[in-house]
């Protein structure tokens, strides 16, 4: 299981409605990209920081672990709106407003971030996928995700066991032969792919499936009162950032 899928099924919020947390996590989301970037970013990224750390109880080392992947792609989005091609300057220039076009981008983006994992850290895919149903979303297009899900998790255990079988037989001391490993994992992980779908394609068979997987989902009333809490965030986000920039901040 990965870091952020433990974290959410520990989550303190794991028991409260999806929808409850998609409103305020998903809002976060929708005002980082809605709201000016500035000093809209800079608010949302606190107020995501505020719950995430505070009432969620996410660990800041397990918060820093998953953010810097996303943050890592919106800097490198950023990195070009710096430089133009071609122009009376040169094949390489910096670019007129490069820079706070790349700040305006970076703010929005990493900002955004944060509310999806806000969303992610206190909502567990099992928990969310079943509910998808009742909102409309066919059976057959859930099962096959739910089906995914769990492959992925096992195929990331195989990769684990054979990447710790190559390194006992030595299989990383040199440069070729961490290359021969890293075929031979690809290749074991593309076959084992295939075998674990193959398995669960005959188990659901002898299980008599009839195009609906049956899940035992854990019960969960919608809060008004975290709704209401929700929406007030987000109003005093967006007035907090329209007050600001009347002030010429």
């Amino acid at each position: 299981m990965l870091p952020i899928d433990a974290a959410a099924h520990g989550s303190r919020w794991r028991h409260r409605h999806p929808a409850e947390k998609a409103v305020l996590g998903l809002g976060l989301t929708v005002a980082a990209v809605c709201l000016p970037p500035w000093p809209g970013g800079p608010l949302v990224a606190a107020a995501a920081l505020g719950v995430l750390l505070g009432p969620a109880g996410v660990a800041p080392r397990q918060l820093w672990r998953a953010f810097r992947v996303p943050l890592g792609f919106c800097v490198t989005g950023a990195l070009p709106l710096l430089v133009r091609l071609g122009g009376p300057d040169g094949w390489v220039s910096p670019a007129p407003g490069g820079p706070g076009q790349a700040a305006d981008l970076l703010l929005r983006t990493s900002a955004a971030s944060l509310g999806v994992l806000l969303f992610a850290f206190t909502t567990p895919v099992s928990d969310l996928l079943p509910r998808l149903v009742r909102a409309g979303v066919p059976a057959p297009v859930v099962d096959v995700a739910l089906a995914m899900y769990r492959i992925g998790f096992l195929l990331l255990d195989a990769v684990a066991r054979i990447r710790q079988a190559q390194a006992a037989r030595l299989g990383h001391t040199s440069r070729a032969a961490a290359w021969r490993s890293l075929a031979g994992l690809a290749a074991t992980a593309f076959v084992r792919a295939f075998d674990r779908a193959a398995r669960l394609q005959s188990g659901l068979a002898g299980r008599g499936y009839d195009g609906t997987l049956r899940v035992l989902v854990p019960e969960a009333s919608v809060s008004w009162r975290f709704l209401g809490a929700a929406g007030a965030l987000l109003a005093a986000v967006a007035a907090a950032t329209y007050g600001l920039r009347g002030l010429g901040l």
